[in-house]
């Protein structure tokens, strides 16, 4: 009888957690777990395709939209990103910003990057304005991609701005997507 009880009152929360959701415009429960699914739906194909690596592939999905993000070796890598994904039920249509960044990378240049991207994603947290935990920051050879879903123009071109000031970004690649309500 106590856990009907506490079932009945968890079922009670999320039903009106998520209609204050839908109400509001945001992304309901029910949206949120459909995508972060298809997204792991992708992922997994990804990891089981020969032709991609998919450890290059940063998969963000929001409303069965899905962003494929990264830097990958090759445009057969890039192309075969976009069949993977749409093959995979609940996809409803794919955004493929890969860069095709080829060539040998020194250690120098990966530690390079990762602070980059240390830095962008830490200008980026300390900006009220931008929402750091939506927006992907990946970094090639100096080059910052910006990708996911945000809430309006005004943020990804606040985050933009910010990246491009960071010290050691030679250019800002901004995919980042306004999310549909």
């Amino acid at each position: 009888m106590r856990n009907l009880n506490r079932l009945i009152l968890v079922s009670v929360a999320v039903l009106t957690l998520g209609a204050c959701a839908w109400m509001s415009g945001e992304e309901t429960a029910g949206t949120a777990i459909d995508d972060s699914g298809i997204t792991a739906k992708v992922n997994t194909a990804l990891i089981d395709d020969p032709t991609v690596k998919a450890r290059q592939v940063d998969v963000e999905t929001s409303h069965g939209v899905v962003q494929l993000n990264g830097f990958v070796d090759s445009a057969a890598a890039k192309e075969r990103a976009t069949t993977v994904a749409r093959g995979v039920s609940g996809v409803t249509e794919v955004h493929n910003n890969l860069v095709v960044q080829s060539g040998d990378r020194t250690v120098g240049t990966v530690v390079d990057d990762a602070t980059i991207t240390a830095k962008v994603k830490t200008a980026l947290i300390g900006n009220s304005e931008t929402k750091a935990a939506e927006i992907n920051v990946s970094t090639k050879q100096g080059v910052v991609q910006l990708s996911g879903f945000v809430d309006d123009s005004a943020e990804k071109n606040t985050a933009g701005t910010i990246a491009q000031n960071v010290v050691g970004v030679r250019s800002v690649d901004n995919q980042l997507e306004v999310r549909a309500n």
